[in-house]
């Protein structure tokens, strides 16, 4: 069995260092193990079963639909409306106007379901901001990595969706789920940010906030406020099944567009681009992690690690200890998706063994993820941060180290604490 997992490593690193797709490395390393060690079986079952099998999920239909909500609003201009709307409110608080990467990407992140989209359409406006007004821009760009992470995070979230298929978890429980905790974790980062900025006193003097730049900024943030109002009322009141309340989104953004005087067919049509794209790529991942699943199975890996890490005796503290920093060292070479549908055939039955519920493992794996995030080399929030300021990853992953720390706290602070997650699924059930 060692010897199948090696040449399996072997053959993904070496598909990914020829630059080839996650999605079809995936799928070419799964077909190659049962090739070389299973080639007793008909390759034309995953022309039917496992390949159409992986894409039919009527969940996943809310995918695509979530994505073009986030690109409906890249295009409405939404990262200088949540600047200009929440700087009167938050430039007096200890911290400052930095301040407006934690909330603003909250804002965002319960619109997107992207942490790269979240991390892209705050900093842009964000970073310029901060920089000229004098913050610290080591700070700027930590906070900005850290907080852009809630868009796995706060619901709709892609990567709790991708879970939910899976795992077979219900996707509004988990959305549900992960409303307490991505509210906690952006608390968290706020506290953070004002103790950081009171002990080191490098923060600019603030402006207090005319009345009229109050309500301002109200009228700014109010058209993103109704639609996250209108998204979690359906959520909670169980108005909507998950793809309902993804097609609700889409014609909220597209109303957001026309509000904001930014609606045009061209642009449209552009995010419709966009959002193809992303959905395409992610089906593959989809795809081909299926097919390595289900050659894992065939070959019997999940089984025997299972049984490997069954025998040492781990308590479940340790157990989730050990599978955190599995997850956070897979963070470094791989993205979300990936990580979730390649591990959950082996991590799920062993959580589920030591008496974990998988509706909290899901919030506790998207944390993870989070942390993936932001940890190099291939952190996807560093390189969008990179492509915004120019600087090198290592600086920005320095920057970004605090706010590590933090998640990492967080997701022992969730296995010490699962009321955390379950508390308000079980509440509103």
């Amino acid at each position: 069995m060692f010897e199948i997992a090696t040449v399996a490593c072997i053959l993904f690193v070496a598909l990914l260092a020829g630059s080839v797709w996650i999605g079809l490395s995936l799928f070419a390393t799964g077909y190659l193990l049962l090739a070389i060690f299973k080639s007793n079986i008909p390759m034309d079952i995953f022309s039917s079963g496992v390949i159409w099998g992986s894409l039919i999920p009527t969940p996943l239909l809310s995918l695509p639909l979530f994505i073009l909500m986030s690109e409906v609003l890249v295009t409405a201009g939404l990262g200088r409306a949540l600047f200009s709307g929440l700087a009167p409110w938050v430039g007096r608080l200890p911290g400052g106007l930095l301040h407006v990467n934690v909330v603003g990407s909250t804002l965002f992140a319960a619109v997107s379901g992207s942490s790269a989209a979240t991390t892209a359409i705050v900093g842009n406006v964000s970073l310029p901001e901060l920089q000229a007004r004098g913050y610290d821009r080591q700070l700027a760009m930590g906070s900005l990595a850290g907080a852009g992470t809630l868009g796995f995070l706060i619901p709709p979230s892609i990567i709790m969706i991708i879970y939910g298929v899976v795992a077979e978890q219900s996707i509004l429980e988990l959305f549900i789920a992960g409303v307490i905790p991505g509210l906690t974790l952006a608390a968290l980062y706020m506290i953070y940010i004002a103790l950081h900025q009171t002990i080191s006193r490098t923060q600019p003097p603030g402006e207090r906030a005319t009345r009229g730049e109050l309500l301002a900024g109200l009228r700014d943030i109010g058209p993103i406020a109704a639609l996250i109002g209108a998204i979690m009322a359906a959520l909670y009141l169980g108005f909507a099944s998950v793809s309902e309340l993804a097609a609700l989104g889409v014609l909220g953004s597209v109303l957001i567009t026309v509000l904001m005087g930014r609606f045009s067919w061209r642009a449209m049509l552009a995010a419709g681009r966009r959002a193809v794209r992303t959905s395409a790529m992610i089906g593959l991942i989809v795809i081909g992690a299926a097919l390595l699943n289900s050659a894992f199975g065939f070959l019997g890996i999940p089984k025997v690690i299972a049984e490997q890490i069954a025998g040492f005796g781990l308590s479940p503290m340790a157990l989730i200890v050990v599978l955190l920093a599995f997850y956070a060292a897979l963070g470094m070479f791989l993205d979300g998706t990936s990580i979730i549908v390649m591990t959950l055939p082996i991590t799920l039955p062993l959580i589920t063994a030591a008496g974990f519920d998988p509706i909290w493992f899901g919030i506790f794996v998207v944390v993870a993820v989070e942390i993936s995030q932001i940890t190099p080399p291939i952190g996807f929030n560093l390189f969008v941060i990179q492509s915004q300021t120019g600087e090198s990853i290592g600086t920005i992953a320095r920057a970004a180290l605090p706010f590590f720390g933090i998640l990492l706290g967080f997701a022992l602070l969730l296995a010490v604490f699962p009321d955390l997650a379950l508390w308000l699924p079980r509440t509103l059930q």
